[in-house]
């Protein structure tokens, strides 16, 4: 087993820290003074190591099969590995206050956590022989014993087995978001001519004539006198004139919307095709949003225009030292196996994307290495690449950094987990901006969702906040055959 590292101290009394399951998996109120007990399958902790401390003053069953299986995946260097490891720190802890097969109290709440034998002598449905069936077992012998029990798993199959065993079954919904209620960062409004009139005469709208208008979200629905978030923008449509609009964003500090007329000249070759594009663009070019999130269909142009306005902040602008671009190392379908090669030969490959994108920039969109050293977009990202201007990594090498003064950009981040975006976020030095694009659409992760992914998780959890932004973008801009299939297919 791998030497274990210091871990934080285990929860005590907090228990309402950090959002914990209480409304969710753990539905009886601590008023109620019901305590459940809560079977947690490998996914969940492999998921979320932290699990086993959501529950507040509830019972976490650990079957000893799933502590076998986490001694299976301890040795993987991904985060399923690292996250098996925190398990088994946090119950090797626990093991310390008392003995784990009797349950051992964690909080002044009664909240505990019970390591499960998992008796094969009993009699039962389903083929003790399989491991999840196994712990399967252990929820049925508690349910039977007339325990109030809840068996927890992102396994749906497993989940639908417990419906045959006609025991209560739940996914983890801890760090979950409602996608169908997801941040979009725009909304439109319908107003009177004069609000707009104003807007661009006097460069500024106070919020109240704003706010005061119904407003109509992306997907249709209707908002009566909405309250907007910092940095979110506002389409505005004329009441008597539909083809006099304008669009402003909230400036959280002032009270006020302004007037969103985005670049006058192309950033790096690129235009805005779209009004949401526009608004990627102003968010990404303004140097007081340091973090900024983007979501669409594939051809909607998030990395690109991401990579636009980090090569116009970093070689124009010369507003930051390094532009660092990183994506998970993930897969679609079946994995190829073992590339040869050093770390940038392997890494180009998976950072081909990136590569496409910053040679059709350096190609045909005009820019400043016009020198005779240096006449192909191959010739001058090689260059950038050489002087350590522009970077290329994968996401496993941001890990314990500080990143100061750098443009970065993290692609295809609907990969990552919640706690892999917070260890990401957390390396951010001062004068860094930082970039989360993706598709939640599509997530190659089979431990993550839409719903649970990193990149949704922290759209809903930033748009509180006066340094973030976010937009999205529902249009695929890459050609005529992408955007019908986009929408086709």
């Amino acid at each position: 087993m791998s030497q274990p590292v210091d871990s934080p101290a285990l929860p005590t009394t907090d228990t309402t820290s950090d959002q914990p399951d209480l409304e969710t998996n753990a539905s009886v109120s601590p008023a109620s003074g019901v305590k459940k007990s809560f079977v947690l399958d490998t996914n969940v902790l492999l998921h979320n190591p932290s699990s086993l401390f959501k529950f507040a003053e509830h019972e976490v069953v650990i079957p000893l099969t799933v502590i076998e299986e986490l001694d299976r995946f301890k040795k993987n260097n991904d985060e399923t590995g690292r996250n098996s490891r925190q398990v088994i720190r946090s119950l090797d802890e626990l093991r310390g206050r008392g003995r784990l097969f009797e349950g051992v109290t964690w909080n002044d709440h009664g909240g505990s956590v019970r390591i499960h034998r998992c008796d094969r002598g009993r009699n039962f449905a389903l083929d003790l022989d399989v491991a999840d069936n196994r712990i399967l077992g252990v929820a049925h012998e508690l349910h039977e014993a007339g325990l109030p029990t809840t068996f927890i798993s992102k396994d749906i199959n497993a989940r639908v087995k417990c419906d045959a065993l006609d025991i209560h079954a739940e996914d983890f919904e801890h760090d979950r978001v409602d996608t169908d209620w997801l941040y979009t960062g725009w909304i439109q409004m319908v107003v009177p001519g004069s609000v707009i009139d104003e807007l661009y005469d006097e460069r500024q709208v106070h919020v109240s004539r704003i706010e005061m208008h119904s407003a109509t979200t992306p997907d249709g629905t209707i908002v009566d006198k909405p309250s907007l978030y910092p940095n979110q923008y506002v389409v505005l449509v004329d009441e008597a004139d539909e083809s006099h609009t304008g669009i402003a964003r909230l400036l959280s500090d002032t009270g006020h919307v302004i007037p969103v007329t985005g670049p006058r000249k192309p950033v790096q070759g690129i235009m805005a095709r779209n009004v949401q594009q526009k608004m990627g663009l102003d968010l990404l070019l303004d140097d007081d949003v340091k973090l900024v999130t983007m979501i669409g269909p594939a051809g909607s142009g998030k990395t690109l225009l991401a990579l636009a306005a980090g090569m116009q902040k970093l070689l124009k602008e010369e507003r930051y030292d390094k532009l660092l671009t990183a994506r998970p190392i993930m897969p679609l379908g079946r994995d190829i196996g073992f590339l040869p090669g050093d770390k940038d030969e392997k890494l180009a490959m998976w950072m081909q994307p990136i590569f496409d994108n910053l040679a059709y920039l350096l190609s045909t969109r005009g820019s400043q290495f016009n020198d005779a050293e240096s006449h192909t977009a191959e010739q001058r990202l090689d260059q950038l690449l050489a002087t350590g201007r522009v970077v290329l990594e994968p996401i496993t090498y941001i890990r314990g950094r500080s990143i100061p003064h750098q443009f970065i950009i993290v692609d295809e981040a609907q990969n990552l987990s919640p706690h892999e975006v917070r260890t990401i976020a957390s390396r951010v030095g001062e004068g860094t901006k930082i970039i989360l694009c993706g598709d939640i659409g599509q997530i190659d992760s089979p431990y993550l969702d839409s719903s649970s992914n990193g990149l949704s998780h922290v759209i809903e959890r930033m748009k509180d906040h006066p340094i973030a932004g976010h937009v999205t973008l529902d249009r695929t801009e890459r050609s005529e055959l992408a955007s019908i299939a986009a929408e086709l297919l």
